[in-house]
């Protein structure tokens, strides 16, 4: 059980249950936990799910490169759900194995780059300097590097999030679903006197 316990698909709200039900069986999701957890929050689900849909189009570097960005950083993240899921029919496995081990892959000189570039900021940040940027510059526009620094550290922070909720967890929960706590804080519930 992950560690906060996904609402029970018959106790969610029907928009949220109607954006997890349709997302898993168009394979927009791989399972629907951490779907069940964001609806806690039921803005969270909303806008989770808006921002998947918008992922990818309208890009300017392209909803390949998207994807890839995506993966990479779910192997980063440990991110098992979304490490398993393909969101663009260009993806074979063999990309997604170049993006472990990138020497010698097929990627392209934009798409390895992008992947490098996720990387870094991964693990580290201070390492992105002026040639990495200069590096950046020559296979992508600006409004590109815009968008890719913000898909890489929004994808990124996500994906180590849905890891550390273990959501393939086998352990108890460590809390526990209850009604009272979906779209609340704690200065809302009476028995809880503000901080």
């Amino acid at each position: 059980m992950p560690r906060i316990e996904p609402i029970p698909l018959d106790r969610l709200a029907d928009e949220p249950r109607r954006i997890i039900e349709e997302g898993v069986a168009d394979g927009t999701y791989a399972t629907p936990i951490p779907l069940q957890i964001f609806a806690y929050k039921t803005a969270q689900i909303l806008m989770t799910n808006a921002a998947r849909g918008a992922m990818g189009k309208r890009s300017l570097l392209g909803a390949r490169i998207v994807e890839l960005i995506r993966i990479r950083s779910a192997q980063l993240g440990e991110c098992q759900p979304c490490m398993q899921s393909r969101k663009h029919d260009s993806i074979t496995d063999e990309d997604v194995a170049c993006l472990i081990t990138p020497g010698g892959s097929k990627l392209t000189e934009q798409e390895r780059l992008a992947v490098a570039f996720l990387d870094l900021l991964s693990a580290d940040h201070h390492a992105i300097d002026d040639e990495v940027y200069r590096e950046l510059g020559r296979v992508f526009t600006a409004a590109q590097i815009v968008e890719l620094g913000v898909t890489c550290a929004s994808t990124m922070g996500l994906h180590r999030f849905i890891h550390t909720l273990d959501v393939y967890g086998t352990s108890p929960p460590v809390i526990a679903y209850n009604q009272d706590q979906v779209d609340t804080a704690y200065s809302d519930v009476s028995e809880q006197a503000p901080a």
